[in-house]
């Protein structure tokens, strides 16, 4: 079964690419997560689409088509997701044949401060109805004081958010075969 990892940050070290690559590390056997780098989608225009999808968008659509689940890792910026992901998902939605109708999704995020990306977290899974992915309720990972988790080699070294980032991807592992009755 394979995941895509999406980071809501485009940041060299963000603590949300730091989750995804810790969830890479504790997936079970079985569980590839393959990560996506959204950098070089650019910002959304419908006159760009309507002459043809960019590179970039073309192979993140296919990307987000050929994985069995999505796993997005988000920051909180202003209280809701931070533009770079919106705007990979509004290209994403566009038609024809989008690729998110269906799919499983896994959410978590992490951030600097005291709420863990609680409201960006809420906000993706206000958008993830209309563009009709079906996200996994719980277990809910939001990391607060995302600086004290990780070692200086960026690696997820607190045992209890460890432990949170594994039960996700178990429990996403569980939803996508539940979702495709292989349980």
């Amino acid at each position: 079964m394979t995941f895509l990892g999406i980071s809501g940050s485009l940041r060299r070290d963000s603590f949300n690419t730091r989750l995804l690559r810790a969830a890479q590390e504790l997936a079970p056997d079985g569980v590839t997560i393959n990560i996506l780098d959204i950098s070089d989608v650019p910002l959304y225009n419908e006159d760009i689409r309507v002459s043809g999808y960019p590179p970039a968008v073309i192979a993140m659509r296919e990307a987000i088509r050929a994985a069995d689940a999505l796993l997005i890792a988000t920051p909180e910026y202003n209280y809701s997701v931070p533009g770079v992901l919106k705007n990979a998902i509004d290209w994403g939605s566009r038609p024809p044949d989008q690729p998110f109708a269906g799919k499983p999704l896994g959410i978590m995020g992490a951030s600097g401060g005291l709420s863990g990306t609680m409201r960006a977290q809420y906000h993706l899974r206000q958008i993830a109805v209309f563009v009709d992915l079906i996200p996994l309720n719980k277990p809910e990972v939001m990391v607060r004081s995302g600086g004290d988790k990780f070692d200086a080699s960026g690696r997820l070294t607190d045992e209890d958010t460890r432990a949170h980032v594994k039960k996700l991807v178990e429990a996403l592992e569980a939803w996508t075969r539940r979702l495709r009755g292989t349980r």
